[in-house]
């Protein structure tokens, strides 16, 4: 049996260094590429064909939400797991429309790994039970859930990275957009959310557990 192909994308190196021994214990041999970033998970998938990719929310510059799209792209058949610091009630749902498989949070990493790894390999989904309910409960339901919500992922993702305390100038950069759009996205963000200035959302992102 070949060895397991798999691409861990976090910003930090303690933490893929313990993905990668989670994944060795679960599955035995497994081969590994390591990114740091948006830009270099990117480029493994271009380079490099994976039995699946593990993404963290939060990573410098673009975050592991906003290139799901892009690596599905490119490798549409690519299971994704999203992990994540963050609730599953603020990104999980979000996660699996842009084409995600998985979501784990970090703290249920070691417990949940494996049997995520396994599912979303064989074609299926990932989550916790709790969240399965939520998602289930929602069926067939005219719920509009809280104002956040309602944002594309773009709004949502200029939403993250202002409530995080970066400046227009540093967002445009970081997502490839010009500062007036930056700033359309944040009016529009502000007036979905029913909120007037930039202090609001940092308060209200906090509240929500969108940043700490």
């Amino acid at each position: 049996m070949a060895a397991l192909r798999v691409l861990i994308a976090d910003d930090h190196a303690v933490v893929r260094h313990g993905l990668q021994q989670i994944v060795q214990r679960g599955f035995g041999e497994a081969e590994f590429a390591e990114a740091k970033d948006a830009q270099e998970a990117l480029a493994q998938v271009r380079k490099s064909p994976w039995d699946v990719a593990i993404l963290d929310v939060s990573m410098p510059g673009r975050s592991g939400l906003d290139i799901i799209k892009e690596i599905k792209q490119l490798q549409p058949e690519l299971p994704i797991v999203v992990l994540s610091m963050y609730a599953e009630e603020q990104y999980a749902e979000r996660a699996l429309k842009a084409g995600a498989s998985g979501y784990v949070t970090k703290d249920r990493a070691a417990e949940e790994l494996i049997e995520a790894i396994k599912k979303v390999i064989k074609g299926g989904h990932y989550v916790s039970a709790a969240l399965a309910e939520t998602l289930a409960s929602r069926l067939g339901q005219d719920n509009k859930g809280k104002p956040h919500e309602a944002l594309s992922d773009r709004e949502f993702e200029v939403f993250r990275l202002i409530a995080s305390g970066k400046k227009p100038a540093a967002i445009a950069k970081t997502l490839h957009l010009s500062v007036k759009t930056v700033n359309t996205y944040r009016e529009r963000v502000l007036e979905k959310i029913g909120l007037q200035t930039t202090a609001d959302l940092i308060r209200y992102a906090i509240q929500n557990k969108i940043v700490e």
